[in-house]
This record gives C-alpha cells, structure tokens and sequence, in this order.
C-alpha cells in the first residue's frame, strides 16, 4: 500500500515538473534560454519547453517599440548660454541575446550616450541655431545612437527634442519679441483692414455716382422723349384737324375766321412786329363793320329821334 502512495506522489510531481516547465511565450515578445549558466537558445512566440534544473529563462524581452522619456540636461551652447534639453527616444530591441549580454542596463546606457551625444551637438551651435534646428539635432543624435547601440541588440527608431529651456532672462527677451511682433502683425492687420475699408467706401462713393449720373441721364432721356412724343402728337393733331378741314370742305368765311384765330395767337406773342396779311386786313374791316351794326344804331335812326324830342 505504501509503495502505491509513493507512486502515485511520484507521478503527481512529474506532473507538476512537467507542466511549470511548459512555457508559451507571447506574441512580439522572446526569452532568452541559458542552459547550465550559458546561453542556449532564444526562444520566440509559441509552445515551449525546458529541461527541468538545467535550463532557465535568462532575460524576457519586448520586441515591441519603446519609448524612454528621458529628463532635462544641462548643456551649454557655443556662446556659452546654458539651457535645459530633455528628448525623447523611440527605440526597438532587434536582437535579443545582444541585448541580453551585450551592455549592462541598456536603457540607462541609452540615456548617458543620449546626454554626452546632445551635449557635443549643441556645444557646437550658437543659441539661435539651436532653437531653430531641431530637426538636424534629432536626426544627428539618432544616427549617432543608432551606430552606438547596435551592438547591444537595439535599433534606434527616432530622437525628439521634447523641450528647449533656455535661461530665466533670455526666456524673457523672447517674450517680449514675441509680444512686440504680435503687435506688429496687429497694427499690419489693422492697417490692411482699415486701407481695404477705405477702398470698399471710394468704391461704393464711385459707383453710387455712377448709378446717379445713369438715373439723371435716364431722366433728361426720359423726358426729351416724352417732350418729342408730346409736339409728335400735337403736330398730328393738327394735321388730323387740317385733312379734317379739308375733307370737309369748308367756305371762306370758316377759312377767314380760322385766319383770324390764328392771327389771334400770333398776337398774344412776344413779337414787335406783326406783319398783317391782306386778307386779314380786309377781315378786320369786316369785323369792325359788323360790330357797329350789331352796336351802334343807324344815324337816320339818330336824327330822328332828335327831331321828335
């Protein structure tokens, strides 16, 4: 019964030795396999297994891109002012094993080659430069890391400079330029509204006068033509009444009496001088007769009424 017991214990822990030296390793990761203390293999992801007391996992790595955040140094530009600068790397490991036995804590070995490689690069560039290249830094420090750490395993991806601190005073002369050139493009901003302004007013001046002149030349237009239609239609009335006249057949005292309506106008004008045409003459000496018939009685009549009295 016993010898049962023991085999049964025997096979549990085979078991279990069996099972906790299984290993699955995951997706973009790989562990470094040493067997009896040198390395051995690298495993990558899937099912695995080891020899139980002899192999162990020396280092498990990430093959996933990283990014280390690294803090503020203090490095001096060649004119000697002294700022802040704190980058940013992105980096991936390529190699494993390298990067297992390749460099004793890699990622504060990044972080010093990072800081002397910036402190050479700026140490070379005046102030101003180095505010406005930050792109040929970045791409400088990369190359440099990248040939650097290579031998470790890990593939530099890209540098940033995150910030750029330079000192308390000269932050402030930056301010002030900054504000002063705010101001600048304001005034600019303002001239260019005011002039645009100006130019939309002595447009609208322009064509207002424009549109006046059309309306009082639409008007004279307007009016010479209603003056043409106006003498147009009393020419035609008179000539209507003419062939009317005409048709009509009308005597000599109708033409005598129209002579006379006609010499009436002409002498309500402004004219001096008045030449009387002959027939006309002889008409007024008609008219003339005729009122003092119409008026004045006979002198017969006259005489005889004196003679009675």
């Amino acid at each position: 019964m016993g010898g049962i017991i023991a085999g049964v214990i025997i096979i549990l822990l085979a078991v279990i030795l069996l099972i906790t030296n299984i290993k699955i390793v995951p997706q973009a990761h790989a562990y470094v396999m040493e067997r009896l203390g040198a390395y051995h293999v690298t495993w990558n992801t899937g099912l695995h297994a080891k020899i139980p007391f002899i192999d162990k996992i020396s280092k498990k790595v990430s093959l996933k891109e990283q990014v280390i955040d690294f803090p503020p140094q203090p490095v001096i530009t060649q004119d000697n002012v002294t700022m802040q600068i704190d980058t940013v790397v992105y980096f991936q490991v390529t190699d494993p094993k390298l990067y297992a036995y390749g460099v004793e804590r890699p990622l504060s070995a990044i972080e010093n080659l990072s800081a002397t490689t910036l402190r050479n690069i700026i140490g070379d560039l005046e102030l101003d430069k180095t505010l406005t290249s930050r792109d040929t830094i970045n791409t400088q420090i990369r190359t440099i890391l990248d040939e650097a750490t290579d031998a470790w395993g890990i593939k530099v991806n890209r540098v940033e400079l995150k910030n750029i601190i330079p000192p308390k005073e000269i932050q402030d002369s930056m301010e002030k330029q900054m504000k002063a050139e705010r101001e600048r493009r304001a005034q600019i901003l303002t001239a260019e509204g005011e002039k645009r302004s100006a130019i939309l007013i002595a447009e609208g001046d322009k064509e207002s006068a424009v549109l006046h002149a059309d309306a009082a030349k639409q008007t004279k237009i307007l009016e010479a033509q209603g003056q043409a239609e106006a003498i147009t239609l009393v020419q035609k009335a008179l000539a209507d009444s003419i062939v009317l006249l005409n048709r009509s057949n009308p005597a000599d005292n109708v033409i005598a009496l129209k002579s006379l309506e006609a010499f009436q106008k002409a002498a309500d004008g402004k004219a001096t001088k008045i030449i009387i045409p002959s027939q006309i003459q002889s008409l007024a000496g008609l008219a003339t007769s005729l009122k003092e018939l119409l008026v004045d009685p006979p002198k017969e009549e006259k005489a005889g009424e004196s003679a009675q009295s």
